[in-house]
């Protein structure tokens, strides 16, 4: 038997991908948005790649803020940018 592996894309490329190969960020209660390392908090989510790019896209063309359907504060869209550099 062959295991099912979940699949989910990234909001910035758009490649489809397995989930564990992408970082799961989580829109919190309080309107801001968590990497959530585990991938099992509650809340909307969106997958990006850990490809640093990826995350320029994402929070650069408001992308990942469209997705989560919530708007950025800067200290949290900095952050995020923190976040992805160390990625890379």
């Amino acid at each position: 038997m062959v295991k099912h592996i979940p699949q989910r894309t990234c909001v910035a490329c758009g490649k489809v991908r397995p989930k564990r190969e992408l970082t799961r960020l989580v829109r919190i209660s309080g309107g801001g948005v968590e990497v959530d390392t585990g991938g099992k908090r509650a809340g909307r989510g969106a997958y990006l790649c850990r490809a640093p790019e990826c995350w320029e896209i994402g929070l650069k063309k408001e992308r990942l803020e469209h997705t989560l359907r919530t708007t950025l504060t800067q200290d949290n869209r900095e952050q995020l940018i923190r976040y992805g550099k160390e990625l890379g």
